[in-house]
């Protein structure tokens, strides 16, 4: 697949999404960024601005097989990964699959269970593979989690560890529609009690398949990364660990993913090389989550994304 395919793919992929979503066009380009990087979201949002209905658009415009999981502060790891369970008709044990076995996994309000369940997806989002009874078993190819979280409320929720979060490619702000999309949304779903239909009745329909995302991600590949642009995902990655407004810095793999994630933005845009403004571009949504504010910056309310911008700033960027 050429890089002008890719880009002609994803404009079909945005096209049928748009069938049903109104407005969040930044947010769907940011989950093309991350199928091509074979990488995980976070969406971070209040109740009601479409959050799962967009993670299902989303994965029916792919044909990929969806999988949702309702986090719960009494879900087990059990419930997420499934078990052996004892077959008496055969006298042995059968495995039950666990909603986990899907292409598109939506782990909606992720942080409403106890850090024991949400462990229960680390080794999936890290090695697509899952251990029941000391046997590991393969994931799909194109596994990915696209996981919600609601930021307003703070009782009966676990936040998620430093450990989970940083396996997160994005972490992706879902805000409230400007006024005109709102009115288009209350239009649209006014009259059918404020819910969503289902994907298919919208007349959205998979516009793409497994062999054309694998060749996706292949063309993805091709696109050179220069020895200058790698130089300077490094020194802003480092700068965020050098900066006494923040308590920890970010990790050597969000250096490589932001790289990895520039290189699926120039293909989208058509580029076989990466530009310094497509590490520009995403550099917040991959860092946002992975830095911790120092005491001092906490008491003087200093906000994790302006030091990002700040050091976008202050990191020369090659010309």
């Amino acid at each position: 697949m050429t890089l002008d395919e890719v880009r002609a793919l994803a404009g079909s992929i945005r096209g049928e999404i748009a069938k049903a979503v109104i407005g969040q066009q930044e947010i769907v380009d940011h989950l093309l960024i991350a199928l091509l990087s074979r990488g995980h979201v976070l969406l971070e949002g209040p109740p009601g601005v479409a959050k799962t209905f967009l993670a299902q658009c989303f994965a029916t415009s792919l044909g990929l097989d969806f999988g949702r999981i309702q986090f719960t502060p009494d879900l087990l790891p059990g419930d997420i990964l499934g078990s052996n369970l004892f077959n008496f008709q055969t006298s042995s044990f059968t495995l039950t699959r666990g909603p986990i076995f899907c292409d598109l996994l939506l782990a909606d309000e992720i942080n409403r269970t106890p850090p024991k369940t949400q462990a229960a997806l680390l080794e999936a989002m890290q090695e697509r593979k899952v251990t029941l009874d000391g046997e590991r078993h393969a994931l799909p190819e194109r596994f990915m989690v696209v996981a919600t979280q609601n930021p307003i409320e703070s009782q009966g929720v676990y936040p998620l560890p430093e450990a989970q979060l940083d396996r997160f490619l994005f972490k992706l702000i879902v805000a409230y529609p400007s006024a005109e999309e709102e009115a288009v949304i209350v239009t649209r779903y006014g009259a059918g009690g404020g819910g969503h239909a289902d994907p298919a009745e919208l007349g959205l329909s998979a516009v793409a398949d497994a062999a054309t995302l694998l060749a996706a991600s292949e063309a993805v590949r091709g696109v050179t990364l220069a020895p200058e642009v790698v130089d300077y995902v490094v020194r802003l990655v480092r700068a965020t660990r050098a900066s006494a407004d923040l308590a920890n810095g970010a990790s050597p793999r969000a250096a490589a993913l932001l790289a990895n994630a520039a290189r699926s933005r120039a293909a989208l845009d058509g580029r076989d090389y990466v530009l310094p403004d497509d590490v520009k571009a995403l550099a917040t949504a991959v860092l946002r989550h992975r830095l911790m504010l120092s005491p001092a910056a906490e008491i003087e309310g200093r906000d994790v994304e302006a030091l990002v911008e700040e050091l976008i700033g202050r990191t020369e960027a090659p010309r």
